[in-house]
Order: C-alpha cells, then structure tokens, then sequence
C-alpha cells in the first residue's frame, strides 16, 4: 500500500512519527518535501510566497494521484481536536475525488466544514496506525 500523508505543517514531528510507524509495516510513505524542515524548527511558517514558489497542490497531488490512501494527521490545534486546514481538506477533497481512502488519525473536528469532511466518508482510526496494513 502506497500513502501520501497530509497534515498541517504544526504536525510536522507526529507526520514523521507516523511515516516511520507505517513504513515498519511494510506501508510505502510520502510526505511533503519539507516536513523535516518543519520538524527540526529550520523552517518556522508556511507562507503564501512558499506556496507560490514550490506550488504544493499541484506536486503533492501528483503524489496523492499514485497513493492508495492519504492519511490526515490532525493533532488538536487552535484549540480545536483533531483540526483540519484549509490545505489539508484540499489534499483530502482532491483523494476523494480521485477515489482514494482517506484515513484520519483522530477524530473529525468540529469546524464549520464538518460537513464536507464527512461526505468524504474518511476511516477514523482514533489514534491506532495498525489497522492499516500493506
């Protein structure tokens, strides 16, 4: 099973904690280029001039396209369990579409697109990486 795992940048050191969970079960794992970046503090915001530059909708979508699955780490953030951004619902609207799974670690938060996030009938997983299998 091959999944590209999304999340929002302050999620950088559970995304690759999860990447390293998976892949000693045999799970083949993408994560955005920078997240190690994110992770050791090298890099301290996402700004829209970053975007602009590396574009990652359209690259991690390449990368979602050759996914079986994403998998949403949504940590509780903005004091909202299991948050869900605007760049993470993009990458988890552009799975569904392209009829992807889509897991969330947690729980889905209470937001006001809450909505749209359960029309895309994601996999809870409440915290548990081993029910997804290779």
């Amino acid at each position: 099973m091959k999944i590209a795992i999304c999340g929002s940048m302050a999620s950088a050191k559970e995304m690759i904690e999860a990447k390293k969970n998976l892949k000693k079960n045999g799970v083949e794992v993408h994560i955005q280029h920078d997240i190690e970046d994110f992770a050791k503090g090298e890099i301290k915001n996402e700004d829209k001039w970053r975007k602009m530059d590396f574009d990652p909708f359209k690259n991690y979508f390449k990368i979602i396209k050759k996914s079986d699955a994403v998998l949403v780490v949504n940590i509780h953030r903005k004091g909202i369990k299991g948050y869900i951004g605007g760049n993470t619902l993009i990458e988890m609207a552009f799975a569904h579409v392209l009829d992807k799974k889509i897991f969330l670690l947690h729980e889905i938060p209470e937001v006001s697109y809450k909505d749209e996030i359960e029309a895309m009938k994601p996999i809870i997983l409440n915290g548990d990486l081993s029910s997804i299998k290779k």
